[in-house]
């Protein structure tokens, strides 16, 4: 019995929200005690399939080193301290939008934190940038984060609709990040403003393309079609399982089945509340206005996170507009707002530079920047 207590605690310290969806769905399948039917009507399995997709044609990608091969060239044009920051920080901002804001982290905070060590700097500030960039950039496109790609499908958007959304965020925060930039960059004593570009020159990855490529750029192209409506979902899958199977097997066991099944345990908590007629219409009442749906999704990603909000809240309001915008702005305050954002202070912690020095200032830095954004560009968003 202790053994398995102890068991159980390690999962839930390593998956946390996961435990969660599958506590609170076996709760309320308890409680409520639905129709056996139920259970697979509630699940989106067109969402879980393409998220499937995209998760592993991302890691075949990952597994052929094209995002290192491009940021390595790229660093090579740095001359100055200001020009890594601009540049780095944008590569984590557009990444984002095309292989999630946690690829787009687990791929350059690294890279930032090797070249940071070496030409003498803090990074500190950068990857609580590149933090935010990944935040706000993945908020951009259906695939750039899980609930987007959730929100897109439930809600039927047409594309027109979607960006019309998700540029209220994006558009005002690149200008944002763009002048913080400029603004810690300034020439100081502190700090060297201008570096030789020799360390640079060091960074060189080697892009492993061959033939599998062009099977995962078709893959991709596939996938995308399916987002956008323009491709069924059951081909994407049985074409990208075929792909990888061809290619690298491998693949399969890279893939965060967690998401999926949290994905699964939320659809079926949300479902199995929704036949319960007073809590349905509590909540209903609650979503009722715009402003309400706006400030319940936000609140409700500073605790539960923002992928978790948007799989709960959604069940209860057709206002899917402003829920979009909520649960994106809302990835934005407390680190658990977005899981992206523990990713990134898991990779500093871990550092050398964390661990020599200012391993206290960086969740002071990280919380005083992220609300301060917040309240920027959530604002922003709502009156736009």
């Amino acid at each position: 019995m202790k053994k398995l207590f102890s068991c159980l605690a390690a999962f839930v310290r390593r998956e946390p929200v996961l435990f969660a969806a599958l506590f609170l769905a076996a709760a309320a399948a308890i409680i409520v005690r639905p129709q056996p039917s139920l259970y697979v009507q509630a699940i989106d399995f067109r969402t879980l399939a393409i998220l499937f997709c995209l998760m592993i044609t991302i890691k075949a990608f990952q597994s052929q080193n094209f995002l290192d091969f491009a940021a390595a060239r790229l660093l090579r044009l740095c001359k100055t301290r200001r020009s890594l920051y601009l540049l780095l920080t944008g590569l984590v901002f557009f990444s984002s939008m095309f292989v999630t804001n946690d690829v787009a982290l687990l791929t350059f905070v690294p890279i930032s934190l090797l070249i940071f060590k070496r030409v003498g700097l803090s990074p500190m500030k950068l990857v609580v940038l590149e933090t935010l960039a990944a935040n706000l950039g993945s908020c951009v496109t259906p695939m750039g984060n899980p609930q987007n790609l959730y929100l897109f499908s439930y809600y039927e958007f047409s594309a027109l609709e979607f960006f019309a959304q998700t540029a209220k965020i994006a558009l005002p925060a690149l200008v944002v990040l763009t002048a913080m930039i400029l603004f810690l960059t300034k020439k100081s004593e502190d700090e060297p403003h201008e570096f030789s570009g020799a360390v640079l020159q060091q960074q060189r990855v080697f892009v492993k393309a061959d033939a599998r490529t062009l099977f995962y750029a078709a893959d991709f192209v596939l996938c995308l079609l399916t987002v956008f409506h323009a491709a069924d979902w059951r081909l994407a899958l049985m074409a990208t399982c075929a792909v990888m199977l061809f290619c690298d097997r491998r693949l399969f066991a890279k893939v965060d089945y967690s998401l999926l099944f949290t994905f699964a345990g939320f659809f079926i908590f949300t479902k199995t509340l929704s036949t319960v007629p007073a809590f349905s219409n509590l909540m209903q009442s609650a979503l009722s206005g715009r402003l309400s749906t706006y400030l319940t999704g936000i609140a409700a990603s500073q605790i539960i996170s923002n992928v978790p909000a948007a799989l709960l809240l959604s069940g209860f309001t057709q206002n899917g507009p402003t829920l979009l915008l909520a649960v994106n702005a809302g990835g934005l305050g407390t680190l658990i707002a977005s899981m992206a954002s523990v990713i990134s202070f898991k990779l500093y912690s871990a550092s050398e530079q964390a661990k020599a020095q200012e391993g206290q200032s960086y969740m002071a830095t990280f919380s005083l920047w992220n609300f301060a954004l917040l309240a920027i560009l959530g604002s922003l968003a709502y009156l736009l």
